[in-house]
């Protein structure tokens, strides 16, 4: 099992230190440049510099939470928007009927993901593709993507983390064979982007379109166990 997703006292997303550190470093020139030559021009320079790493602070910045983890419990798997709910034929990956949850990320929405529901990861699959904005549906199939499964008692969920037009890079730290507690950190995007959820079609929904949710914090639905077959 991969060590990503463990509480720790570093507030920002693993893998964030060296923008975090390069940023950091692209202060001291600015301010030895309005230092020297105190200027309109130099004290601009060096406001932007200041205001573009607080931005990046803001946006890598991954609290950690009290996750709730209740048996068949299906929680958020990001912070975001709910924008659609459809029950759909889902043909690459479950090749079956699924709910699709359908969530929007902002700029000013915590950028980690979690695992919805714990379970055994048993595909992880990166898919290049357009970047179109992250809320028109038909991203959900053209855009680049990384799409993952995880497997328990209750079936299969599929999540995948979509790019957007500023989102250019979905993070997967997760492989196959993993076995992830229900909201585990396993991934960020870089920027607003979008995140769709695909559940078993029995799922006893807790959300409807237009809920603000938060990973790892609220409930998205309710599963039951998976009947074996004989």
């Amino acid at each position: 099992m991969n060590s990503y997703g463990k509480d720790s006292r570093w507030p920002f997303a693993q893998g964030s230190g060296s923008t975090i550190l390069r940023i950091t470093l692209g202060i001291f020139p600015a301010l030895s440049f309005w230092l020297r030559w105190p200027n309109i021009a130099t004290g601009l320079f060096l406001f932007l510099v200041v205001a573009l790493w607080l931005l990046v602070l803001y946006f890598f910045r991954d609290p950690n939470r009290q996750v709730i983890d209740e048996p068949g419990l299906v929680v958020a798997p990001g912070d975001g928007e709910i924008v659609a709910i459809i029950q759909e034929l889902e043909p690459r990956y479950l090749k079956d009927q699924a709910l699709r949850i359908s969530m929007f990320l902002s700029l000013t929405d915590v950028h980690i993901q979690r695992t919805p529901l714990g379970g055994q990861v048993t595909l992880v699959d990166h898919q290049p593709g357009k970047f179109l904005q992250a809320f028109r549906p038909e991203a959900s199939e053209v855009n680049e993507y990384v799409a993952m499964i995880t497997e328990s008692r209750y079936g299969q969920v599929l999540i995948k983390q979509i790019a957007g037009i500023l989102a250019r890079r979905c993070v997967n730290m997760a492989r196959p064979g993993d076995v992830l507690t229900t909201g585990q950190r396993f991934g960020l995007i870089k920027f607003s982007s979008r995140l769709d959820l695909f559940l078993p079609i029995n799922a006893q929904l807790l959300i409807k379109i237009g809920d603000k949710v938060h990973g790892g914090l609220t409930p998205i639905a309710r599963l039951q166990p998976v009947e074996k077959k004989q």
